[in-house]
């Protein structure tokens, strides 16, 4: 008995609907206060699993442009919260790495989770919609999101 071509087809939409596209995918935000706007582009590694890299991209003031690659997500761990830090100073935390942006000199360090400032504001997260796509959510849209403990 043959199988109707048309099985073929509604089984491969289905396996192509469950694919990762490897467009990149940016999210971002922008601080008129310090004429700054970071993005973080998402783009998948794997057809199949929740695997992504991300980069960070910084563009300020002066002709301020830079780029950092972040911890790759290997499993459902994209999320980057953004915080306040001080004037000019911004946190972006992940699950497993932290990053210090100074906005007025241009830098992003990759620092310790303990020697972050505890008195920071959060603004917003970098993360999937219902529907998978990579948004930036601001503090207005979303609550701070714990991360969960591994």
């Amino acid at each position: 008995m043959r199988a109707h071509p048309a099985r073929y087809m509604a089984g491969l939409l289905l396996l192509l609907a469950a694919c990762n596209n490897d467009a990149p995918v940016p999210a971002s935000v922008e601080f008129s206060a310090d004429q700054a706007r970071l993005t973080i582009t998402r783009t998948a590694t794997s057809p199949f699993l929740s695997r992504h890299d991300l980069l960070l991209t910084l563009t300020g003031p002066g002709g301020c442009s830079l780029n950092v690659d972040l911890f790759p997500n290997t499993g459902y761990a994209s999320r980057r919260n953004l915080y306040q830090a001080g004037v000019g100073v911004l946190y972006v935390v992940g699950q497993f790495d932290a990053r210090v942006i100074d906005v007025p000199h241009c830098t992003v360090t990759l620092a310790e989770f303990r020697t972050l400032d505890r008195y920071v504001t959060f603004l917003g997260s970098f993360d999937e919609n219902e529907q998978k796509v990579w948004v930036y959510y601001p503090a207005s849209q979303r609550s701070e999101l714990p991360f969960e403990k591994r």
